[in-house]
């Protein structure tokens, strides 16, 4: 199994993860779609890629209550418990953006799929407006979109939930999990 290894110092902090959110807010108005779309990959761990196709029927959004999201990727689903405040996030977008069932969730402009330069500018603003450009910190300036999808799934690991569900929820193994993020299976 070739993983490869992300060390402690390359995660996101909730606080940088956040304020990366609320620059991409603030800078998201050539598409709509683009918070949204980096709020579930960032909160819920998912690919950019799987993100990107997920369709209105994907969520359960059920008043005050835990929602559930299903991911699909090389022809396998897993579900991921989502928050009531996630859910009713999700049930806000939907509404302001007039989604319908078997819409995408995130439609790009056009009403198809997000794409890479759909959101890659605005992430990057939002790098160079939150993240350090000290001499320690300069190298992570143009860190890809999945950092957010690994500083989530850390997130939980530290959180104490199980590497088991934390797997499951990133349709990973246990294994792959220890190995990608040594220094959680230490803690």
């Amino acid at each position: 199994m070739d993983v490869e290894v992300m060390e402690e110092e390359w995660i996101l902090s909730p606080e940088q993860v956040r304020s990366l959110l609320k620059s991409i807010h603030g800078n998201a108005d050539s598409n709509r779609s683009v918070h949204p779309f980096m709020r579930t990959v960032a909160e819920q761990a998912l690919l950019p890629r799987e993100a990107r196709v997920l369709r209105v029927s994907d969520v359960t959004l059920p008043e005050g209550d835990e929602g559930k999201l299903t991911a699909r990727r090389n022809g396998k689903a897993r579900e991921i418990p989502l928050q009531p405040q996630f859910v009713e996030f999700l049930r806000e977008w939907i509404s302001d953006a007039g989604l319908q069932e078997n819409d995408l969730l995130f439609p790009s402009t056009r009403g198809k799929p997000l794409t890479a330069p759909d959101y890659k500018q605005i992430w990057e603003q939002a790098q160079e407006a939150v993240l350090p450009r000290d001499e320690l910190y300069w190298w992570r300036l143009g860190e890809p979109i999945t950092i957010l999808r690994d500083s989530c799934l850390v997130k939980w690991l530290t959180a104490g939930i199980s590497p088991v569900t934390v797997a499951e929820w990133a349709g990973k193994t246990p294994t792959w999990l220890a190995l990608r993020y040594p220094h959680c299976a230490r803690a």
